[in-house]
C-alpha cells in the first residue's frame, strides 16, 4: 500500500475505534510513538491520519496539549443542514454520484447528451469565471441525477448541492480547491459523458468516482498545507519572542 494510501487508511481505523467508543468524544487520543506502535506504521503516517481527520472535524490538534476527539454535530432542526466536513460530503458524492450516473447511463436519450454537451462546454469555456464554472457544473451532476429517473436520488444529489453551496466549511474548501483544477474537472467531465454516451453503467459508475476519488486527494493535499503553515506561523511567532526577550 502507498503510503498516500496507508494514511487514509490509518485515518479509517481511528475513526473507527471513535465511533466504537474507545476513543470518546472529549478524549486525548493516546500519543503518535504509541498509535505508532498500535498500528505499526511511522509517525509520519499517523500525523497525516491526524491532520486528514482534523480536517474532517473528527478531531482537533492543540499544539502542546494533544489530539481530541470533538463530538458529531447534529442537526439543530427539522430541514436544517447537518454540520458536515468537505471530506464527509465528497465520501458520499463518491457514492451516491457515481450510483446514480451509473443508471443515468440506461436512461439516457440523444436529447440528454446533448444537454449535458452544453453543460460541459460552458464549464470550461474561455473566460468563464469561477461562478459560471461553478454553476455548470451544478447542472451537469443534477441533470445526470435526474436522467437517473429515481426521485430519491435527484433528491439527494440537490441535497448534496445544497451542503456544497451553504455550509461555509464546505464552501471554502471546495472554491480552494477548484479554483485550481479547472482543466483536471473538465476531462474528468468529458470522461463521464463518454461513458454515458456508451450507455455504459459500469463505465459512468467509474468515471464519477474517480472524479470524486481526485477532488478527495487535492483538499487533503489543501488541508495538509494549510496546516503546516498554520504550524510555521506559530514557530513564528514563538521565535520572535524568544528573540525580543532575549535581546532585552
Amino acid at each position: 500500500m502507498s503510503e498516500q494510501r496507508l494514511y487514509q487508511a490509518i485515518a479509517a481505523r481511528i475513526e473507527g475505534l471513535i465511533h466504537s467508543g474507545e476513543f470518546p468524544a472529549g478524549s486525548r487520543l493516546p500519543g503518535e510513538r504509541d498509535l505508532a506502535e498500535r498500528f505499526g506504521v511511522s509517525r509520519v503516517t499517523i500525523r497525516e491520519a491526524e491532520i486528514a481527520l482534523e480536517a474532517r472535524g473528527r478531531i482537533a490538534i492543540k499544539t502542546g496539549s494533544g489530539v481530541y476527539v470533538l463530538p458529531r454535530q447534529v442537526p439543530s432542526a427539522a430541514g436544517a443542514l447537518p454540520d458536515v466536513s468537505a471530506f464527509d460530503l465528497t465520501t458520499a458524492r463518491a457514492v451516491i454520484e457515481a450510483e446514480a450516473a451509473a443508471m443515468a447511463a440506461a436512461h439516457v436519450t440523444d436529447a440528454d447528451l446533448v444537454e449535458l454537451e452544453a453543460l460541459l462546454v460552458a464549464m470550461s469555456a474561455p473566460g468563464v469565471n469561477d461562478e459560471q464554472a461553478l454553476e455548470a457544473d451544478r447542472k451537469f451532476h443534477l441533470t445526470i441525477a435526474r436522467i437517473a429517473g429515481n426521485p430519491v436520488i435527484e433528491h439527494c444529489v440537490q441535497l448534496i448541492w445544497r451542503m456544497r453551496r451553504e455550509l461555509p466549511r464546505v464552501t471554502q474548501v471546495y472554491s480552494k480547491v477548484c479554483h485550481q483544477d479547472g482543466d483536471a474537472r473538465a476531462d474528468e467531465h468529458a470522461l463521464i459523458l463518454e461513458a454515458l454516451r456508451r450507455r455504459d453503467p459500469g463505465a459512468a459508475r467509474t468515471a464519477m468516482r474517480e472524479h470524486f476519488h481526485r477532488l478527495f486527494e487535492e483538499m487533503l493535499v489543501a488541508a495538509e498545507t494549510d496546516a503546516l503553515a498554520e504550524v510555521r506561523q506559530r514557530t513564528e511567532r514563538v521565535r520572535e519572542r524568544f528573540l525580543a526577550t532575549t535581546r532585552a
